[in-house]
């Protein structure tokens, strides 16, 4: 059993910067998969981000691809997104998945992740 939580969330202007962290319990870290997905209102939850267990393997969005950065310290079981030049339209309630996985096997679906945070959210004016 894995236990997620989000945090980071905040109010931000358009271009500003947020990082988003989500700590993670259990002595395994390094064996899941971490996703970030985000959801608005209304709508399907869209897959952001994902990095491998021990980080070799990373996939992004092509909507943040060159504005967010994931990375994860498994010392410290946390895994970080970091979005730069944010836009009005990533406003959203962001979750973190994990999923149990030591291969190199990254899921970018949401049904794919077993263990999922309370979600943290981020809102960017215009």
């Amino acid at each position: 059993q894995v236990q997620v939580v989000e945090s980071g969330g905040g109010l931000v202007q358009a271009g500003g910067s947020l990082k988003l962290s989500c700590a993670a319990s259990g002595r395994t870290f390094s064996s899941y998969a971490m996703g970030w997905f985000r959801q608005v209102s209304g709508k399907e939850r869209e897959f952001v981000s994902a990095i491998s267990g021990r980080g070799a393997v990373i996939y992004y969005a092509n909507s943040v691809k060159g504005r967010f950065t994931i990375s994860r310290s498994n010392a410290n079981n946390t895994v970080y997104l970091q979005m730069n030049s944010l836009k009005p339209e990533d406003t959203a309630v962001y979750y973190c998945a994990a999923k149990y996985s030591t291969g190199s096997i990254l899921p970018q679906v949401g049904q794919e992740y077993n263990y999922w945070g309370q979600g943290t959210q981020v809102t960017v004016s215009s």
